[in-house]
């Protein structure tokens, strides 16, 4: 969410960082908003204050005998009364609008971020190990998987549709060895405190990270925590009905439910990244200055619809509706969020240098910035079968724009008015890609694969995956 003290004292800024992401100027808009906003609530204030007068008037006119005054002023305070009823609701018809347009708006782009129309534009800053060169046309991780007997999208298919997959054996064993191995680092080594959050999150979460009202095709919802929370509702309701009939058509319940259920929010959805779970643990606080930077690290299952990604990356675990992945999440002060981004990208890349993985890494343009970030670094691990790098870890600097958005403060010792904290994601990294790299980049001409060095305790000591016997 954006501050909307900042665009009254900058509109031309506000507009040209919204350009820069390729979107029109909205600052006009924003401010006519505004000013119907605190026209309405300096009405009512108004109103009121004359209310207020005019009842204590009363009073005294009935004490002094004066009739005329007392009706004059009992029909002023209705008058009032009615103005004080129509600005409030011109108040909240104009605050509704506001926070409407201003919560779909993406976050500003930082100074310094690359300008761009699209991923094309992104810019390398750095490239770490030498791409790997096989000896023998290289396979990709589906051929390789499939090769070893140890997974199956047939079989995933069956339960759940397209883009899932059943791991088996040592490969079910390399995935689980992954995410403990990247956990451990990050806890360990790099001081991000492990968390077990929810998988499952409110829509006022998913809004506070910017998933919400904008990406919602792209969640998975559920209805389950409604039809329980609803419960004492429709029977009190239902009490109310057989109480005045006697009988309750089948039809009737169906619809009262349904406008139960459309009166109440409260959806739940599954996390596509437990980004959302792990920001959200400070929300609506005031924290101390002296708790950043705050680190948290949590290994889950994210689940992502993919809409729009139709025909992309359909073969494999590249994109899939469900997949786990070792989040990083740092809560800061304003002036420490640009060096902990530059900390938490490294982070991320130890693991790819730990599982001697190639890869480089790029900083997002303009048009390719998430909608909440300000600045994002994307790792890329080197495929062999594709020849190229692909997107194995984005890390953000979200600014207070999420923090704004959830309420999330600080106070600096000493001071008495609250600020905004910083909030910052990355994924370390995400593991059925590390599968899919290490897959690809350790593969033998015999169709085995080689385990990392660092992987190999999470492994028992083996040393390479074999065709299923």
């Amino acid at each position: 969410m954006h501050d909307i003290r900042a665009i009254r004292n900058d509109p031309e800024g506000f507009d040209a960082g919204l350009r820069r992401r390729g979107l029109e100027p909205q600052s006009a808009e924003i401010l006519a908003l505004d000013e119907k906003l605190r026209a309405a609530v300096t009405a009512k204030q108004e109103a009121e204050t004359a209310r207020n007068t005019a009842s204590k008037a009363i009073g005294k006119a009935k004490a002094a005998g004066d009739e005329a005054e007392f009706e004059r002023l009992r029909a002023e305070v209705s008058r009032l009364k009615e103005v004080m009823e129509s600005q409030g609701a011109a108040e909240d018809t104009a605050k509704g609008q506001l926070d409407a347009l201003l919560a779909g708006i993406p976050n500003l782009p930082a100074e310094s971020v690359p300008d761009g129309a699209d991923e094309s534009e992104n810019v390398e800053k750095r490239v770490w190990g030498e791409p790997t060169k096989l000896d023998f046309e290289a396979k990709d991780h589906v051929a390789i998987g499939e090769g070893l007997g140890l997974m199956d999208f047939e079989a995933a298919a069956k339960m759940s549709g397209a883009r899932f997959v059943v791991l088996k054996g040592a490969l079910a064993r390399l995935e689980r060895a992954l995410g403990a191995f990247m956990l451990d680092l990050q806890t360990t080594e790099h001081g991000y405190q492990e968390t077990a959050p929810p998988f499952l999150v409110r829509d006022a979460a998913l809004f506070g990270t910017g998933q919400l009202p904008k990406f919602e095709e792209d969640l998975f919802g559920t209805d389950h925590f409604d039809r329980v929370s609803f419960k004492s509702d429709i029977e009190k309701v239902y009490e109310q009905i057989y109480n005045r009939s006697g009988d309750l058509h089948w039809f009737s319940e169906m619809v009262i439910e349904s406008q139960l259920r459309a009166a109440r929010q409260g959806k739940l959805f599954l996390i596509p990244t437990a980004e959302v779970s792990l920001t959200n643990i400070v929300r609506e606080e005031i924290l101390d200055d002296g708790a950043f930077p705050l680190r948290m690290a949590a290994q889950t299952p994210s689940f992502r619809a993919e809409a729009g990604s139709a025909g992309r990356d359909t073969r494999g675990m590249i994109r899939m509706h469900q997949f786990i992945k070792v989040e990083l999440v740092s809560i800061t002060a304003p002036e420490q969020s640009e060096d902990e981004h530059e900390r938490m990208t490294a982070c991320a890349e130890e693991v790819l240098k730990r599982l001697e993985l190639p890869y480089r890494v790029v900083e997002l343009c303009t048009g390719d910035l998430g909608f909440a970030a300000r600045k994002t670094y994307d790792l890329e691990v080197w495929l062999p079968s594709q020849d190229t790098y692909r997107e194995i870890s984005s890390c953000s600097n979200c600014g207070d724009f999420q923090a704004r958005r959830m309420n999330a403060r600080f106070r600096r010792a000493g001071e008495k008015k609250p600020e905004f904290v910083h909030t910052l994601n990355g994924s370390g990294v995400a593991v059925g890609r590390a599968l899919v790299a290490v897959l690809e980049n350790y593969q033998n001409e015999d169709g085995s694969v080689t385990i990392p060095a660092a992987l190999q305790p999470y492994m028992g000591g083996m040393e390479k995956i074999e065709a299923a016997s």
